[in-house]
């Protein structure tokens, strides 16, 4: 099941009784911070959930698909996530 934006907003407004208005807009929030700072080169932390972190990849040699020519990927910054001890246990319920 994916969980979309919507649906978070909608279990906030369900759980607090909060307007939908005022939920959407608190979520939107606390999205544009971690957006903010992930912007920034900062990593986010989120205490019992996780952090995420920005890398850079180096440029790389690489294949296209289609021809199998090679050819060179140019180096590019992604966002990784890494799930919190309490995340990861709750996860592994059963390993």
């Amino acid at each position: 099941m994916t969980v979309c934006k919507r649906d978070i907003v909608k279990n906030l407004h369900e759980s607090f009784d909060m307007r939908f208005k005022g939920c959407a807009s608190i979520v939107d929030s606390i999205l544009e911070i971690i957006i903010a700072n992930l912007e920034n080169g900062e990593d986010v932390m989120i205490s019992g959930f996780g952090r995420f972190n920005i890398k850079t990849k180096p440029e790389r040699e690489g294949r296209n698909p289609a021809t199998n020519q090679a050819m060179t990927l140019k180096s590019r910054t992604v966002v990784t996530f890494k799930g919190s001890r309490k995340l990861r246990k709750r996860i592994n319920v059963n390993p």
